[in-house]
């Protein structure tokens, strides 16, 4: 592993400067925002010119999936890796812009269930459906202040006229025993396009494996605590939405989508606990049994839009109104056997917890251009947001029954501005946001005093950007955002076990995120080359806090963190053969963690990568090979901090039929590696201790997709909708 991770250092190191080395005539140059594929015979002599898979907005950076050839095949999972800011570990955990925190768009607006659950929607969507994706990394005004780095847009839908029917089905199978299922159905009658579809993913013993191992030092005691155990979480997930639009004229039109995710899941287990005193004698032992029974999650989301243009080109009205509504119900019940010594009376233990979202959000958006190049953007939003929760706990062998009910609400009232300025060469963005939240927390059961805040933000943020030559461009960035605790964090309930007890904090506040971003971009026919150094800060961010009494951890939360993280990302695309493309994607990041009540800090370096290669192959054949992985030690929190991982995986693709249709595609995912190892270190806090884990991880799949129908068009979407995802911890429409 060593010799690896010095091979793809050297390779980090040497890829971008040897790639940079590659010289195109300036004659060749095209325009960022021209994506032509041409050839033309001269007197014997071809002339070519590669579409441009990369394109540069003031706003965001957008991959051409259309016209990747990989795309027939490939899962939108597997894009992602190819787009610039985006990367994606070894259990298909995204980043966009280095950060976990991100807004999921479909079309142009929020979708919850790819939001929610990211990675299960893309490992079973098929690439073929999406036609570009876009990572908007300066959200203007309009939505910036809901609390995310970025926003990943995932494009299927155009707004032309259409004839026909179209749709997709895909499905894959590995021997690990993990299916999908995947189906698109898109069609017109008259003024009123429809689409649907429906996705699946189930989930075996083998498939969702997982073994741990941790030991933790308490530092007051010097006593040890070893655990260990493994578990699976078999189950069913479903997902499954439909769009429709109506023309009621050309002015004037009207669009409503309805859809969700839902799963349950039967997550079991068990393992091991044992207290060793510094002479690494015994002091207490006992084994543990989890069962969750028919965990399951249910989020639904209705959207209505309808959009007014007037004569004036660019001029648009549009009223919104979203409904989202989230339900997760949890039965854990745990069990104690060959007790020890121990000095818990219990033998085991039933806890309830059920939670309700529900959010009502209206929003008004009036766009206006002011001229040549000027354009004004202005509108309001209203969110009402209830989350509620009822949480119980029975100790089995004494009389320690638990109930808890608590309820919070947030409402927000907003307002912005957002001026846009374009020349041939310069553009430029300003604006400005106001939200006033109120935020109450009750207790229906009577155990806890009724509490409101009221607040006022204002959230500015601008972006320059100039267009140094055909191929080059420059882009200065400043945004800031919000976020809010979600019902996790702040639910006071109370959750025991023999080792640990946590609950949250109703008196959490929201807390401020600054960034500041620098991009530059460099795109021509063989080469595309992305450089973005950017800084991020905040003070007052919620944070985790763990202490120990007795050997025993109590975890809460609190506005006490503060952060800074100095990050570069760098993306290369470079093609040296007609029939051969290297993509190289990274982030390498300095990160400082700070709780200054205690005085603990924690901070280290990091690269997540990932280097792949694309051949055309005699036959019609395609191969792909890619790595990816982490180097350096990143801190997590302000405890601890995560080790270098490496993964990597290979696939031979072939299209069939008129049209390449109907591709099939062969996957080997580690083959030499049977499980995906992580590793955590504790470096503060009233312990230290290291934390191993092994998930599954080779396999070898097959998997097919038909496309079938002829399509023209498809489902019209409203131009602005509405997007919200201020919340952090507890469940949400967005989270």
């Amino acid at each position: 592993m060593k010799n690896v991770n010095l091979l793809i250092t050297f390779l980090l190191l040497v890829c971008p400067l040897a790639m940079m080395a590659q010289q195109v005539p300036d004659t060749t140059a095209v325009n960022n925002n021209d994506s032509i594929t041409w050839n033309k015979e001269l007197d014997g002599v071809v002339v070519k010119a590669q579409r441009q898979l990369i394109k540069q907005d003031i706003d965001r950076v957008a991959y051409d999936v259309q016209h990747d050839e990989e795309a027939k095949t490939q899962t939108v999972m597997d894009m992602l890796r190819k787009v610039p800011m985006v990367t994606v570990d070894g259990q298909d955990n995204i980043q966009v812009k280095g950060n976990s925190n991100f807004k999921v768009y479909k079309n142009g607006h929020l979708d919850p269930s790819l939001t929610k659950n990211t990675k299960e929607v893309f490992k079973s969507m098929p690439a073929s459906m999406v036609k570009r994706i876009e990572v908007i990394t300066d959200p203007g005004a309009r939505e910036d202040a809901e609390g995310v780095d970025a926003v990943l847009n995932i494009v299927t839908l155009t707004n032309t006229k259409m004839q026909g029917v179209t749709g997709v089905v895909s499905s894959s199978l590995n021997t690990l025993g993990h299916t999908s299922f995947y189906s698109s159905l898109t069609g017109q009658l008259g003024k009123l396009m429809l689409s649907g579809n429906y996705g699946y993913n189930s989930q075996t013993k083998r498939n969702s494996y997982n073994r741990v191992e941790i030991s933790r030092t308490y530092l007051d005691t010097g006593n040890t605590l070893l655990s260990g155990g493994e578990g699976s979480n078999p189950g069913h997930i479903h997902f499954a939405d439909i769009d429709a639009s109506y023309d009621i004229d050309s002015l004037n039109l009207l669009s409503a989508s309805f859809g969700g995710y839902f799963y349950t899941l039967n997550v079991q287990g068990g393992g091991y606990n044992k207290l060793l005193n510094p002479a690494g004698q015994s002091l207490y032992s006992y084994r543990t049994s989890y069962w969750m029974p028919g965990y399951n999650h249910h989020s639904w989301n209705g959207r209505f839009d309808y959009q007014h243009k007037t004569h004036l080109d660019g001029e648009r009205l549009t009223l919104s109104y979203m409904l989202a509504l989230t339900r997760q119900h949890t039965d854990q019940e745990n069990s104690y056997t060959e007790l020890n010594n121990v000095s818990f009376p219990y033998t085991g233990s039933l806890s309830n917890m059920h939670e309700r979202f529900t959010e009502h959000t209206f929003q008004i958006d009036w766009l206006r251009p002011l001229g040549c190049g000027h354009q004004l953007e202005v509108g309001a939003k209203y969110i009402d947001r209830h989350n509620n929760s009822h949480s119980a706990q029975n100790l089995y062998g004494i009389d320690a029954d638990t109930s808890d009910d608590f309820q919070h609400t947030t409402r927000v009232l907003a307002g912005y501005a957002d001026y846009i300025f374009r020349t041939a060469k310069f553009s430029a963005r300003a604006g400005l946001r106001y939200e006033y939240s109120y935020l109450r927390g009750s207790y229906p059961d009577g155990k806890g005093t009724t509490f409101d805040k009221h607040l006022g933000d204002w959230v500015p943020q601008a972006t320059l950007k100039y267009q140094l030559t055909d191929a080059q461009s420059i882009k200065l960035n400043y945004t800031t955002s919000i976020n809010r605790p979600g019902i996790s964090y702040l639910n006071p309930a109370v959750n025991v076990s023999p080792a640990f007890i946590s609950q949250g904090n109703p008196q959490l506040s929201s807390s401020h995120t600054q960034r500041i971003s620098f991009i530059y971009t460099y795109i021509m026919p063989n080469l595309t080359l992305q450089l973005a150094p950017g800084y991020n800060a905040y003070s007052s961010g919620i944070s985790q806090i763990v202490t120990v009494k007795d050997d025993i951890r109590y975890s809460t939360y609190n506005n006490i963190l503060t952060y800074r993280r100095f990050s570069v990302e760098q993306y290369v695309q470079w093609k040296p053969f007609d029939a051969t493309t290297f993509v190289f994607n990274n982030n390498a990041r300095y990160e400082h963690y700070e709780n200054p009540n205690p005085g603990y800090r924690n901070h280290g370096w990091s690269d997540n990568y990932s280097l792949s290669l694309q051949q055309r192959l005699p036959l019609k054949l395609r191969l792909s090979l890619s790595a990816y992985g982490k180097l350096g030690h990143s801190p997590s929190s302000v405890y601890s901090v995560e080790h270098s991982y490496f993964d990597y995986y290979a696939s031979l693709q072939r299209s069939f039929l008129k049209g390449d249709r109907l591709t099939v595609r062969f996957t080997a995912n580690a083959p030499f590696n049977k499980y995906w190892y992580m590793e955590a270190e504790t470096v503060n806090g009233d312990f230290t201790g290291i934390e191993r884990s092994w998930n599954r991880n080779r396999s070898f799949s097959i998997s097919a997709s038909w496309r079938f129908g002829s399509l023209k068009s498809c489902v019209k979407k409203t131009e602005h909708s509405i997007e919200n995802s201020d919340v952090v911890g507890g469940i949400s429409k967005s989270n």
